[in-house]
This record gives C-alpha cells, sequence and structure tokens, in this order.
C-alpha cells in the first residue's frame, strides 16, 4: 500500500511539473518577440532620429588676444616702517590697524621725562655761556683801549717797551677769550638741537599719508633703540598697488617693459585691472629647480578694491585686435596660396604681396578698388592699414576658406583673408560682414551617443534609404 501511494505520488508530481516549464518557455518566447519587434521598430523607424547638421555661428565683433599667464600677489606701492629713534617706555598708542592716517598726525608717544631733562639742562648752559660773552666782550674792549694807549705812548717814546708787550699780549688774550666763547655757544647750541630733536622723537608721527595695516607694540612696552630702531607700526599706502608677477624662464622672452597686462582677483568675480609691464628683476628666484623671473607693474586702487598679499591670475597681452570682425577658428581652413574668387581687387592684393601664401603681410601697394571699398561685398571692406603690412599687434595676413550659409539656407565655400588669431578665435580682415554665419563644426547625427546606422548593419536590418 505504501509503495502504490509512492507511486502514484511521483506519477501525479511529474506531469505538473511539466507544465509549468512549458507555460515558462511560452513566456521567454513572448517576451524576445516582444523586445525582438520593439528594437527592430527603434532602428528601423525615422522617428527622433537626429540627422548630422553643420554647426552654425554668426560673424560678429569682437576681441582676439594671445596671452601669457602667470601667478603673482598683490603688495603696497609705498610702505613705512614706523619706528623709535629714542629708548624709553611707549606711554600712549593712538591708532590701531586699519586705521587712516595723514602725513604729520600723531601716532604714539614715548615717556619723555629725561629727554626734557636734558632739554632744560642745554638750555641753562646755553644762557649762561650767552651770559658770559657780554664779559669777554667788555674784557675786549678794555685790552684794545690799553693797547692803543701804549702804542701811541710808544710813538712818543713814553713807555716801556715792557709795558707795551704786556698790553698787546692782554689784547690777543682778550680777542681769544671772545671766540673760545662764540665758539662754546656755538657747540651748547648744537648740543640743544639735538636734545629738542631727541625729545621730538619721543612722538611718533606719521611720515607719509595712509593706512596703518599692521601694529607691532602695545602701550606700556619698554623700547630700546640703542642699537636698532624698534618697529611700532606699519603704514602702507593703499591707493596705488604693484603686482609682482612669478613669470616662468620659457615666457620671460615673449615678454618687454611696457607691454599690456591685465589681472583678476579670486575675489573680483570677473573685474579685470589693466596696467603696463613696469619691470622684470634680472635676478630669478628659484624653488625645486624651477627658475621664475619678477615682472613688476602698478595700478591705481583709488576704490580700495585691492589689499596686500591677494593672489592675482595674471595675463600678459602679446598680441591684440579689438573690435574686429571675429570667426571661431574651426571655421576656417588655412590655404598655402592660390587664386582668390572675392574680385580684382583681392587679387591685386595677393599679387602684391610681398610674401604671398599663408603668413604672409600684405606689403604692397593699396588698390584704389580696396581703397573705396568697391571690389569688396557690403559689410566686408578691409582693414586697409592692415592690408598695408601696418597690423596692430603684430599680426600677420593669411588666406583661408570657410563655408557660408547663404539666404536660401545652402553653403558658400568662400575665402577670406585672415588677421590674428588665437587658439579658439581668429580675425577676419575681408570677406565676411557681420551677422553672416559660418560652418564652425558638425552636430553628429546620433541619440543617445548610439549611431542607429551603425547597429542596423550589425544586426542585417535595412536601411533607412
Amino acid at each position: 500500500m505504501t509503495s502504490d501511494r509512492a507511486n502514484n505520488s511521483e506519477e501525479g508530481f511529474v506531469p505538473m511539473r511539466r507544465g509549468k516549464g512549458k507555460k515558462g518557455l511560452l513566456g521567454l518566447i513572448f517576451l524576445i518577440l516582444i523586445v525582438g519587434s520593439g528594437s527592430y521598430y527603434w532602428l528601423g523607424s525615422d522617428e527622433d532620429v537626429i540627422e548630422s547638421q553643420p554647426l552654425l555661428t554668426a560673424v560678429q565683433i569682437g576681441d582676439i588676444e594671445n596671452t601669457i599667464a602667470a601667478t603673482g600677489s598683490l603688495k603696497p606701492f609705498e610702505t613705512v616702517e614706523v619706528g623709535a629713534q629714542v629708548s624709553g617706555q611707549l606711554l600712549n598708542l593712538y591708532v590701531e590697524a586699519g586705521d587712516k592716517v595723514e602725513e604729520g598726525q600723531l601716532l604714539a608717544e614715548i615717556y619723555a621725562n629725561q629727554q626734557e631733562q636734558r632739554v632744560e639742562s642745554s638750555r641753562a648752559n646755553l644762557a649762561g655761556q650767552e651770559a658770559q660773552l657780554a664779559s669777554r666782550n667788555s674784557a675786549l674792549a678794555l685790552a684794545q683801549a690799553n693797547a692803543d694807549r701804549q702804542a701811541r705812548l710808544m710813538e712818543a717814546d713814553a713807555t716801556s717797551q715792557l709795558d707795551f708787550d704786556n698790553a698787546m699780549n692782554q689784547l690777543a688774550a682778550a680777542q681769544a677769550n671772545l671766540t673760545q666763547a662764540q665758539r662754546q655757544i656755538d657747540q651748547s647750541r648744537a648740543n640743544l638741537d639735538i636734545e629738542e630733536q631727541e625729545l621730538s622723537f619721543t612722538r611718533i608721527v606719521a611720515p607719509i599719508a595712509g593706512t596703518v595695516v599692521s601694529v607691532n607694540m602695545t602701550e606700556g612696552r619698554t623700547l630700546n633703540a640703542t642699537q636698532q630702531a624698534p618697529t611700532i607700526l606699519t603704514i602702507a599706502d593703499l591707493t596705488k598697488m604693484s603686482v609682482e608677477a612669478e613669470i616662468s624662464e620659457a615666457d620671460i622672452s615673449s615678454l618687454n617693459n611696457g607691454m599690456e597686462v591685465y589681472f583678476t582677483t579670486l575675489g573680483g568675480g570677473n573685474r579685470r585691472w589693466n596696467s603696463s609691464l613696469r619691470q622684470i628683476l634680472p635676478q630669478p628666484t628659484i624653488t625645486n629647480n624651477v627658475v621664475l623671473y619678477t615682472g613688476l607693474f602698478d595700478i591705481e586702487n583709488n576704490d580700495g578694491a585691492l589689499l596686500p598679499e591677494m593672489t592675482a591670475q595674471i595675463y600678459f597681452v602679446t598680441s591684440a585686435s579689438r573690435d574686429v570682425l571675429t570667426v571661431p577658428i574651426g571655421a576656417l581652413t588655412f590655404l598655402d596660396g592660390g587664386p582668390a574668387s572675392a574680385g580684382s581687387g583681392f587679387n591685386e592684393i595677393m599679387a602684391n604681396s610681398a610674401a604671398g601664401g599663408r603668413g604672409g603681410g600684405f606689403n604692397g601697394s593699396i588698390p584704389p578698388g580696396v581703397q573705396d571699398g568697391s571690389n569688396f561685398p557690403a559689410g566686408s571692406r578691409p582693414n586697409a592699414g592692415r592690408l598695408a603690412g601696418n597690423p596692430r599687434g603684430g599680426a600677420t595676413t593669411s588666406l583661408a576658406t570657410a563655408q557660408v550659409q547663404l539666404n536660401d539656407g545652402t553653403l558658400e565655400t568662400r575665402e577670406i583673408i585672415v588677421g590674428l588669431t588665437s587658439r579658439v578665435s581668429a580675425e577676419v580682415i575681408y570677406g565676411l560682414k557681420v551677422g553672416e554665419s559660418v560652418v564652425s563644426g558638425v552636430i553628429q547625427g546620433n541619440i543617445d551617443g548610439i549611431d542607429r546606422d551603425q547597429i542596423r548593419s550589425a544586426l542585417g536590418i535595412p536601411g533607412r534609404g
């Protein structure tokens, strides 16, 4: 009985497992059909397909510049460390860091009791010597009169030689005593001046107008100025700043005094400060075998936006063109020479080119058609100064082609004259006008980065064409 029930149970269980397996297999096949048909529809459908399109960019007025980047820091143009020239206790300090001061303003006072006593002593000594001077003058007058009398008596042979000689000696002594008294008075006056000057040193005044950037001493501290003047505070004129740029030795040959430079700061947003390079110090600094030269230039800071030790991102402008027609550099194909298609005026320019071809400067004469613009399309008259070999920023001129979209949507290949170029844009001297659209790239026809044509080919699905 037990064996029969077991057999019956097994016989009933097996069919149930087989039935479930068939249903799962059918469901899997159905899912594959749905996914496959959907994929075929997606790959074969033309809906939501982005065709490859030209990337159009408008010709516009702008600036082009080539720069050399560097970093640096800001320093006050004028900084003075105010110290003590006499020893003593710092009695009063009247300013704090950040205070603005005027030239001659009282900043601090040193205990001046000893200096005042020295001044009083020197004045009393001088007064005593000046009083003695009157006595010396009287003695000189008496000696002079006695000498004159002895001289008359000597002529009349009415006095002895001894008396005459004594009178002359007394006169000479009186004159020497008077001279000595006068010199002592001069010395005492000089000493008094020194003592009064030392007394004035106990009052510390501002040598320049500016801002107190640091205070090194506190009230009550004893200052010892015997060997070195201790610094009490530092004043800086923050209305004018100097920028110290760290320049790589690889870039130093491209820089020269007077060239245009601008910089930005970390907290200045998009604001640019413009200046010109003043000096490049000849002595470099070497850190970890990296040679850096220091370039200096100055900037006005009347609004106080710049502070000492700010970090500056600096750009030295090696070449620039302002307010010119510009196009992306990717829109141009530079040529090595060849005929131009813009009219006889353009051909004459190329014929008069001293160098010819790419990079040649148009140093020849300017044809009449170029001068009056009659040989050029409206809005595309070239810069005659550039074509005459007087380029701004030292740029050369080149011949290139660009694809221009016409009003009907078609593309036209046009030859143009290019001036200054940078890594991202180029100056158009001739051949284009403001508002025209040029092809600067291609927008790839894909969805989510997957090319449908490649997937169709791999799966053997017919193409859309």
